[in-house]
This record gives C-alpha cells, sequence and structure tokens, in this order.
C-alpha cells in the first residue's frame, strides 16, 4: 500500500462474497479470529489501513456502532464507490504517509496489507505514530498460503504467489514483526492466515 509501486487495490480475488463452501468456512474462521482479537473495551476511535471494499470496517462499526471509523487506501475509484454504497468515511492515502495526528487511534486494522508494502518495517512504524490503544493485523501464512495455491492450480509460474505479494512471513516471524512496534498480545492462525493482536507500547 503505498505509491512509489505498482500495488494492487481492493482484493486480486473476492474471498467475501464467494460462494464456494470451503472458502466460506476459511473466511468464518477468518472473521471469528478478527472478532476474538479486537478489544472488549469499545474503542472510541478506529482506523483501517487497506480499507479495500469496506467488509472489514463494516463488520467493525457493527461491533461498535458508537465509534468515529475512518479507512484508507490507495486511489481507486471503484473503492470508493463501495464505500459509499457501504456509507463508510474513507480516503486515498499512503501507508507510510498517514494523513493523521499522532497517537489519534484507539484501534487500527491493518489487514492483508503488508503483504504489498515495499517496506513493511517504516509502514509499522508509521501505524505505531497514528496509534494510542490496539492493533490488529493479519497476513496470509507462508509457506502454507503459496501452497494452497498451488494445490488448487493458481498462480503456478510464481509458485502459488499471489500476484502483489512482495513479503512472506511465517506465523513467527509475522508476530516479531509486530513486535518491533507494538507489544503482541495473542496470534491467531486462521488457515491460511496469521493474525495478531497488540497493544501500543507507552
Amino acid at each position: 500500500m503505498t505509491a512509489t509501486v505498482d500495488v494492487p487495490t481492493g482484493n486480486t480475488y473476492d474471498k467475501y462474497a464467494s460462494s464456494n463452501p470451503i472458502e466460506r468456512r476459511l473466511m468464518a474462521g477468518f472473521m471469528g479470529s478478527l472478532d476474538d482479537l479486537l478489544p472488549a473495551t469499545p474503542p472510541a476511535t478506529v482506523l483501517e489501513v487497506g480499507l479495500g471494499e469496506g467488509e472489514v470496517s463494516a463488520r467493525v462499526r457493527r461491533r461498535y456502532p458508537e465509534a468515529r471509523m475512518v479507512g484508507i487506501d490507495l486511489p481507486d475509484p471503484e473503492l470508493a464507490s463501495a464505500w459509499d454504497d457501504k456509507e463508510l468515511a474513507g480516503a486515498f492515502a499512503d501507508i507510510c504517509a498517514l494523513p493523521f495526528a499522532d497517537g489519534m487511534f484507539d484501534l487500527v486494522l491493518v489487514i492483508e496489507v503488508l503483504e504489498h508494502v515495499p517496506d513493511p518495517v517504516a509502514a509499522l512504524a508509521e501505524v505505531r505514530r497514528v496509534a494510542r490503544g490496539h492493533l490488529v493485523a493479519s497476513v496470509p501464512r507462508e509457506p502454507v498460503w503459496r501452497a494452497a495455491n498451488l494445490a488448487r492450480g493458481k498462480y503456478l509460474k510464481d509458485l502459488g504467489n499471489t500476484p502483489g505479494h512482495v513479503n512472506h512471513w511465517s506465523k513467527k516471524a509475522f508476530a516479531e514483526l509486530i513486535g518491533t512496534q507494538f507489544a503482541p498480545t495473542a496470534v491467531r492462525s486462521p488457515f491460511p492466515w496469521t493474525m495478531v493482536g497488540a497493544r501500543a507500547r507507552p
């Protein structure tokens, strides 16, 4: 999610709307882990970095209807149309240059974003700058993700790598990355992802 390279916006494949029963079960596990990692105390302010089509923010808004929510993503008119349809507040911005004040958000969501970012360390540092409370972040779990793609005959010439994925982490490695800027509180493994809940360090 940085404007300096050609990075896909939205989903390469719309996993949220799939009618495939296996994919629907995988997404139920993903969303269940997300629900588990969201803070028990309702946040007043929420930022989703990588708003995409708005599925995650719409779900979080149902959980915290009183929260002030905003999302950002790279410029894409189709995404903006999806935000309008869901009545979500979205803006175009770069994860490495967030247009928000320090410590502005009680909860920051970075869902399926960091695998696309050329400099994930700088991106996570910028996320830490605007966070004052909780973080929930997820990425594809490797090498499980690529193996699953190969098993279903996808992206064979790229050895199962999804287009736009420039970073690859195991469960342990991703938790360690988050730990460079936040204090991890829980790690979940909804197949085939890694999801980390964390708190901003004082």
